[in-house]
């Protein structure tokens, strides 16, 4: 017979059994938690409970969950259980990302459920009889459902049903629409993209209401899940150039897109060193409507209030809005005027110093140039200077508070350039021509363009002045090589210049009337070439 000492002994030692066992539970637990190398939600499912299933018991389901994505360690995620028709139910969701009215009206209509209601196939009945909403799945994979509730969607688990219904009830925070910055225009609409992928598809739909406008969405990246959607007019669009687009979208094996379009350029698109832009990026959506109707494909990523349009070309990303918004003799000075701005960016301050350096080159009219006086810095060297000092000055621009812009401003132009002037460091001409350049970059339209401009810009200027004629020359020679052998999905970057079409080459020149723009850019290789029935052709004498 035991005494009561012995009853001890046998207690604490099964105590001390029993915390050894915990204890060598938690240290399994957290080897197991260290050895984990998962790249993906299903990889991470497969090595916790070897089966991508929805598990039987909600105890194994909550540590799966706990393991996988952080339940009951980040706060958002919430798991909810209730007890519906006497069987036990859990809400899997994100808060924040989530609609609670539309929840709410869910739970309460399930909450009127009787046990003779869901005998038998209980989601089965929930989806298609007590669940009063429009986009409704259900699915048997575990992995899928943490997918969808880290977009937002709902996740409903009934114990012992092996199945789990997914709810759409999303909501996403939206800045409101604003006029893109870098886009704006005199007269025209004011709305502009936003990081809303949902919005961004509606602000074009709203102005593109064809039934045969596509948008087809994927998900890129292993971690973070990125939407990515292709639009285009499905009988105008290229089926091939939208095929290759979906097909190198698809091939992406990367860890995610947190930066958005950007990287999604440089995976499928412009993979090398080029400086020069494979795609158009515009946060207008009346712009990409208009180049949708032109049978180009628009591609938009989630989190990113710019879209990509494609193919592309350098005199296509020297075209603006604004200039479709005027009259056409209007809207085509503008675009002299902007080409006139580029070519000035690109070829002023290297042609200016060649003429400087050699004056027996330069033409009887243009003896007037050059400086009066010579500074205590060579001419290269004062470029240089300048343009790096340009570009100092705009990123500052980028990171100053806006009530401070005005007064660096200032700062730039008055003090740092009249006393580099006055102290003999810099001449006149050398801060008066690098100001024109810089105003042909910026007004450049598009802002990649302009800055792989102001590269050509440095490199023109070194080459001449190493090179003399010989440099210059041969530096506008590669540069235009450069650009001929640069292709867009096939496609010449300097079309229509390289190969020459006179027509094509007119209407990038000359801003058309628009009943007199027929037919679309043959660039495109679009399955319908007319924009408008033979009735509307005033060639017809209609």
């Amino acid at each position: 017979m035991k005494t009561g000492g012995d009853w001890r002994m046998a207690d604490e030692t099964q105590t001390t059994a029993g915390n050894n066992e915990a204890k060598e539970r938690e240290e399994a637990l957290f080897r197991k938690r260290n050895a984990e190398r998962s790249d993906s939600t299903e990889e991470s499912v497969l090595y916790w409970q070897e089966r991508d299933e929805i598990p039987d018991h909600f105890d194994q389901l909550k540590d799966t969950l706990k393991e996988v994505m952080g339940l009951d360690v980040s706060y958002d995620i919430i798991f909810r259980e209730m007890t519906f028709a006497g069987r036990r139910v859990g809400l899997l969701f994100l808060n924040g990302l989530t609609d609670g009215a539309s929840v709410t009206e869910i739970l309460k209509r399930l909450s009127y459920l009787k046990p003779d209601d869901i005998e038998s196939d209980a989601v089965d009945v929930m989806v298609n009889h007590y669940i009063p909403h429009f986009q409704v799945e259900e699915s048997d994979k575990l992995s899928k459902a943490i997918d969808k509730v880290l977009t937002g969607e709902s996740a409903l688990f009934v114990e012992g049903e092996g199945k789990v219904i997914l709810i759409d009830t999303r909501v996403y925070p939206v800045r409101g629409m604003e006029e893109p910055a870098v886009e704006k225009v005199v007269r025209g609409a004011r709305d502009g993209f936003t990081e809303t992928l949902v919005t961004n598809v509606n602000l074009v739909r709203r102005r593109v209401r064809d039934p045969g406008l596509h948008c087809e969405i994927m998900k890129v990246g292993r971690r973070t899940q990125s939407d990515v959607c292709i639009l285009y007019v499905d009988d105008i669009a290229d089926r091939s150039q939208v095929e290759a687009i979906r097909d190198k979208i698809k091939e992406i094996d990367i860890e995610g897109l947190p930066i958005g379009d950007k990287q999604l350029e440089e995976a499928i698109v412009n993979k090398g060193w080029h400086p020069y832009p494979l795609v158009r990026y515009s946060e207008r959506p009346d712009v990409v409507a208009s180049h949708l109707l032109e049978g180009r494909i628009v591609v938009m990523v989630d989190t990113s209030p710019s879209v990509m349009i494609m193919p592309t070309t350098f005199f296509d990303l020297c075209q603006h809005a604004e200039e479709n918004r005027q009259t056409p003799f209007m809207g085509t000075y503008l675009r002299w005027v902007r080409f006139g701005g580029i070519f000035v960016s690109m070829f002023l301050l290297p042609l200016w110093m060649l003429l400087v350096v050699h004056p027996e080159l330069k033409p009887p009219l243009l003896t007037i140039l050059g400086p009066q006086e010579n500074a205590k810095i060579p001419l290269i060297g004062q470029f240089l200077m300048v343009e790096f000092g340009v570009d100092l000055l705009r990123l500052a621009a980028v990171h100053t508070p806006t009530p401070l812009a005005s007064a660096m401003g200032l700062i730039a132009a008055i003090l740092i350039g009249e006393m580099a002037v006055e102290t003999g460091f810099f001449v006149n001409e050398v801060v008066l021509y690098m100001a024109i350049a810089a105003i042909g970059m910026f007004a450049t339209p598009s802002y990649e363009l302009g800055l792989a401009n102001r590269i050509v810009r440095l490199f023109l200027l070194i080459v001449t002045a190493m090179f003399s004629v010989k440099g210059l020359v041969i530096g506008t020679t590669l540069l235009i090589l450069a650009l001929t052998t640069h292709r867009s999905y096939n496609s010449s970057y300097l079309w229509p210049f390289i190969p020459f079409s006179a027509k094509a080459m007119g209407e990038v020149l000359v801003r058309k009337p628009l009943l007199l723009s027929t037919r679309r850019p043959a660039l495109n290789k679009t399955r319908d070439h007319t924009k408008m029935g033979s009735e509307m052709n005033p060639r017809d004498g209609h």
